[in-house]
C-alpha cells in the first residue's frame, strides 16, 4: 500500500508498488513490470522533476504558502508558488494587459471558476454570481466551454469574500483548475422526461465529488476551517468508493485518498453522454462516459468508456499534439467508480512528472497504445473490462430555442457569444431569472439554458429579451451561432493573439467571404478561435479553427 506521505518525488514517474504486484496477488493474467514513462532518459538518470511537482509536494496539502499570500497585505498579488496551487482553489492571478500604466508594471487581478457539474445552476446560485460580477468583478459573467462561469476581474483583497459568498449559496470552485479533475460535462438537455439523460446528470456530479479534493485546505483558506454543507451532498455510494482499495488505488491514511500530497502530473477532464449525443466533445476528454441503458425498460446498464482525447498542444513542437480518445471497454453500473479510480490512478502513477508539456493522459495512451493501457488499469480495477459496446453515429446539439421538458414545462436556450454576458442582455436575464425563480443550465457551447418555464411566461421572455437586444434563435447567423471563442487577450496570461474579441469581425468577414461564393445564408461551418495553440475553445475540432501564433496571426 502507499504511505501517508504519497508517493516518492525522487523519480519520475511516482510508481505505484500495485503495478508490481504477481499475477497471483492482483488475480490478473498479466501485470506490468512497472511500465513507467518515460523511456528517456534511462531509469539510471531520473528525470528532474518539474517546479510544479515540488511546489505541490512541500504545499501541505495546498496550503503553503497560499493561505499567507492571501493574508498579506503587502503586494496586489501572490507569489508564483502561491499562483500555481490558487488554481486549484478555482483561480488564476491574471495581468490585465490593457490597464498597464507606464512604470506601475503589471495589474494584477484574479479569474475565478466555478464547479458545475453538467452545466447545473440553481436560482439562487446565478442571482449570486451575476451579483458577485457587478460588485467585485468587471461586470460580466463569462461562460465556459467546461460548463462553469468565469468572474473576471477580482481584486486580492476581495478574494476571501467572492469565494466565501460562491461557497455559502451552494456554489464551489475546488478543482475548477490544478492537477486534478476539472469540471464535468454533461449534455444540457433540460429534458424531465428522459431517464438516460438525468442518469448523466447524476453521474457528472457523482465523478466531480468522487475526484474532489479531501484534505480542507480549501475550507482552511477560504472559509477560516469551517466546512460548508449545501443540501446537494454527496451519496453515500461515492464517499464508500472514494476509500475503497482492494487494488492499490488509495494511499492509506493520507488527507487525499486517491491523489496523495502531489495530485495528478496534470488536469484531467471528464464527460459523461448518451449514445449518439456529442454536445459535450465527447473525444476531447481525458477519459468519456457513455450511459447505456436496457432499450426496453430504460434502465442503467453500464457504461462504455473512452480514454486519451485532449486539445493542448504548442506551437513549433512536434512532440505536442491534439488527441482524439480511444475505446477503452464497458464496465457495469456497480463498477463505475472503481473503474475511474483506475483510469485516474494509473495517469496519477504513470503520467510524466518532468516535462507539464508531456503530462496529460493522451501521451500515456499514445505511447503505450490503448491495450497497454488498458491492462495497466485492470490491475487497479481488479478484473477484465468487458469489450466496449457498438454506438450509434454521434450527432450534435445545442438546446438552441425553445423545448418542452417533458412535464409541462418549456426551456429556452439562449444564445451569448463567446459565453459573455454583459451589458443589457446581463441586465435582461437577471430580470427573468429573478422575476420566475428560474434555475439555469450552462452549455458546453457557451450558451444558457433557462428551464421549469411555465407556458405562460412565454411571450413576456421574449419581449424581455429582444427588448434588451438579444436576438431570438432564428435569428442569429448560424456562423455565429456554430462558433466559439476563448477570452484571450488582455486577460489570459498564455494568449498571443485576439480571440473573443475578434471573433465578432471574423465571422462577418466569412460571411461575406461565403456569401460571395455562393453559399446561402443557413450555411455555416462550425468556427472555433483561440488565442493560444492550448486550444480552450477545442479548434482541433472545429470544421474551422483559428489558432493564435502571434499578433494579429
Amino acid at each position: 500500500m502507499h504511505s501517508s506521505a504519497g508517493s516518492s518525488l525522487l523519480g519520475v514517474p511516482l510508481v505505484s508498488p500495485a503495478s508490481c504486484r504477481t499475477p497471483a496477488a492482483r488475480g490478473a493474467a498479466v501485470t506490468p513490470v512497472c511500465v513507467a514513462t518515460p523511456t528517456r532518459p534511462p531509469s539510471t538518470r531520473p528525470a528532474k522533476l518539474s517546479k510544479v511537482e515540488t511546489i505541490k509536494d512541500q504545499s501541505d496539502y495546498l496550503r503553503h504558502p497560499l493561505m499567507e499570500e492571501i493574508a498579506s497585505e503587502a503586494a496586489t498579488n501572490i507569489n508564483e508558488a502561491a499562483a500555481q496551487l490558487m488554481k486549484f482553489h478555482g483561480s488564476y492571478q491574471q495581468d490585465n494587459r490593457d490597464k498597464r500604466t507606464s512604470g506601475k508594471g503589471k495589474f494584477y487581478q484574479f479569474m475565478m471558476r466555478t464547479r458545475q457539474p453538467a452545466g447545473l445552476v440553481s436560482n439562487q446560485l446565478y442571482l449570486v454570481m451575476d451579483t458577485l460580477a457587478d460588485k467585485y468583478g468587471n461586470g460580466t459573467l463569462r461562460l465556459t466551454t467546461r460548463q462553469t462561469y468565469q468572474l473576471h476581474g477580482v481584486l486580492k483583497e476581495d478574494l476571501k469574500t467572492v469565494f466565501s459568498s460562491v461557497i455559502k449559496n451552494m456554489g464551489s470552485t475546488l478543482g475548477a483548475c490544478g492537477d486534478v479533475n476539472r469540471n464535468v460535462l454533461a449534455p444540457p438537455a433540460p429534458y424531465k422526461n428522459r431517464p438516460e439523460y438525468a442518469l448523466c446528470d447524476q453521474y457528472a456530479k457523482d465523478i466531480a465529488d468522487l475526484l474532489a479534493p479531501q484534505s480542507g485546505a480549501y475550507y482552511d483558506i477560504w472559509l477560516d476551517g469551517e466546512k460548508f454543507f449545501t443540501h446537494d451532498m454527496e451519496s453515500p455510494e461515492v464517499t464508500a468508493a472514494r476509500m475503497a482499495n482492494p487494488f492499490g488505488t488509495n494511499f492509506e491514511g493520507s488527507p487525499e485518498p486517491i491523489y496523495g500530497n502531489v495530485f495528478l502530473p496534470r488536469k484531467f477532464k471528464v464527460a459523461v453522454t448518451v449514445p449518439g449525443d456529442n454536445s459535450v466533445d465527447l473525444f476531447t476528454n481525458d477519459l468519456g462516459l457513455i450511459v447505456i441503458t436496457d432499450p426496453a425498460t430504460g434502465e442503467l446498464q453500464g457504461f462504455n468508456l473512452v480514454v486519451g482525447g485532449g486539445m493542448g498542444r504548442a506551437h513549433r513542437n512536434n512532440d505536442t499534439f491534439a488527441r482524439v480518445a480511444d475505446p477503452l471497454g464497458y464496465v457495469p453500473k456497480e463498477d463505475i467508480f472503481h473503474a475511474v479510480k483506475a483510469i485516474v490512478a494509473t495517469q496519477r502513477d504513470y503520467g510524466r512528472r518532468d516535462d507539464r508539456r508531456q503530462s496529460r493522459l493522451k501521451y500515456l495512451v499514445q505511447e503505450w497504445g490503448v491495450d497497454r493501457f488498458r491492462t495497466v488499469c485492470e490491475q487497479y480495477y481488479g478484473k477484465k473490462m468487458e469489450p466496449f459496446q457498438a454506438m450509434p453515429a454521434w450527432v450534435y446539439k445545442d438546446f438552441l430555442g425553445w423545448t418542452e421538458q417533458g412535464d409541462g414545462n418549456l426551456a429556452y436556450g439562449v444564445f451569448v457569444q463567446s459565453g459573455r454576458l454583459k451589458g443589457d442582455m446581463k441586465v435582461a436575464l437577471r430580470r427573468i431569472i429573478e422575476r420566475y425563480e428560474l434555475p439555469v443550465r450552462l452549455t458546453p457551447e457557451q450558451n444558457l439554458i433557462l428551464c421549469d418555464i411555465d407556458p405562460q411566461w412565454r411571450n413576456d421572455i421574449i419581449h424581455t429579451l429582444q427588448s434588451a437586444g438579444v436576438r431570438d434563435v432564428p435569428d442569429v447567423d448560424p456562423l455565429d451561432r456554430l462558433s466559439m471563442a476563448c477570452p484571450a487577450l488582455p486577460l489570459c496570461g498564455l494568449a498571443i493573439a485576439e480571440a473573443e474579441r475578434g471573433l465578432p469581425d471574423l465571422t462577418k468577414r466569412l460571411r461575406a467571404l461565403m456569401s460571395s461564393l455562393g453559399f446561402a445564408d443557413t450555411e455555416a461551418p462550425k468556427v472555433r478561435v483561440t488565442g493560444c495553440p492550448n486550444g480552450c475553445t477545442r479548434p482541433y475540432m472545429g470544421e474551422i479553427g483559428f489558432v493564435g501564433d502571434g499578433p494579429n496571426s
